[in-house]
């Protein structure tokens, strides 16, 4: 009789959206960065180590991990801006959670929905910190695949009220201001970075071209402002001028991994930088002044698909869903694997 076999959970793409709409995307952006917040103040109880990248010119695949005492999880990840050529995403994902103590896989699940959740959240969690708390305006540059998630984590985390939009595609831009204006948020579109970004409290960054780039020049940035910059997150990609950074305080998620990736591969080793889980866990100053220039140079970090991947399997017990597949077989002896395949006598031998 064939053994039964150990379920591992599973969440694909229709069961996380259905969980999304269940639960609300803004509930959901809101316990991901509650957790993403815990999990931060706890940086030290983490094995961490920077991201492995495979680049071609194409895009780049990347394998993320990190652990703590309990759980393990990495993500596999993609960044190809040409995939729209293809019907395809320019981000896709997927991710794995296990235990520590057996390596038993416990969840496996999609990350493409729920990095672009997370991604909002964590850029929500930065500037609540960083960013001043009058801050009510916002710049989205760069209209793609995440940009409505960023609107919808500062309007409902950081109370911004009015977006500004600008792309150079321009049906990039129409498209999220109708998702926008479905959803109830002001927004108006512009011709150039420059007009976009006047009069904003909070700047976030999102192109997609791998491309090192200059979109925020230092005669756009007035003071008080925050940045958040999301879209550079690979070795010669980047979005801010050098004297925007240069004008700033920067932080940033784990350094080894931004100073390769991030809008500060363009400055010295010694250029300095704060990690933000210092500023979670009190250890140092988030913004100092109404007047002062900050910058968030985001690339994306595993702690926060940890944070996310706990978060999915958390809501999908909460939500009562139980779906599985059989990855592991269970061996009625452990050290019989090759007993696990029925192989009738006689039928081994090769062709």
């Amino acid at each position: 009789m064939k053994p039964n076999l150990i379920a591992t959970r599973f969440l694909g793409a229709e069961t996380v959206a259905a969980m999304i709409a269940r639960k609300g995307i803004a509930a959901c952006i809101a316990g991901l960065a509650d957790y993403i917040r815990d999990d931060f103040r706890r940086w030290a109880s983490f094995d961490k180590s920077a991201r492995v990248a495979t680049h071609s010119p194409h895009g780049v695949i990347e394998l993320m991990p990190v652990s703590d005492r309990a759980l393990y999880a990495f993500k596999y990840v993609n960044g190809h801006p040409g995939n729209h050529r293809f019907g395809l995403s320019t981000v896709m994902a997927f991710g794995v959670l296990a235990e520590v103590e057996t390596g038993l896989p416990l969840l496996v699940s999609e990350l493409t929905l729920t990095t672009a959740l997370r991604t909002a959240a964590m850029s929500a969690v930065a500037a609540a910190a960083l960013a001043r708390p009058d801050s009510r305006r916002m710049a989205l540059i760069g209209n793609g695949a995440q940009s409505e998630f960023q609107a919808l984590a500062f309007h409902h985390l950081l109370g911004i009220v009015q977006f500004h939009l600008y792309d150079t595609d321009a049906v990039a831009t129409a498209k999220l201001l109708a998702n926008l204006g479905r959803l109830g948020l002001s927004a108006r579109a512009f011709g150039s970075t420059r007009e976009a970004v006047r009069g904003c409290d909070i700047v976030t960054t999102l192109t997609a071209d791998k491309t090192r780039a200059a979109f925020l020049t230092p005669d756009m940035i007035e003071p008080g402002m925050h940045i958040n910059g999301v879209g550079g997150d690979c070795p010669g990609k980047t979005e801010l001028h050098p004297e925007v950074l240069r004008r700033a305080r920067v932080f940033v998620e784990y350094e080894p991994q931004t100073r390769v990736e991030g809008d500060i591969q363009q400055m010295p080793a010694d250029f300095p930088v704060t990690e933000l889980w210092r500023v979670l866990a009190g250890e140092a100053a988030g913004r100092r002044a109404a007047d002062e220039v900050t910058v968030f140079d985001s690339v994306g970090f595993a702690l926060e698909d940890f944070s996310a991947l706990r978060y999915m399997r958390d809501l999908a017990q909460e939500l009562g869903i139980d779906a599985s597949i059989p990855l592991i077989p269970e061996l009625p002896d452990p050290k019989n694997l090759f007993g696990y395949i029925p192989v009738l006598p006689g039928l081994a031998r090769a062709a």
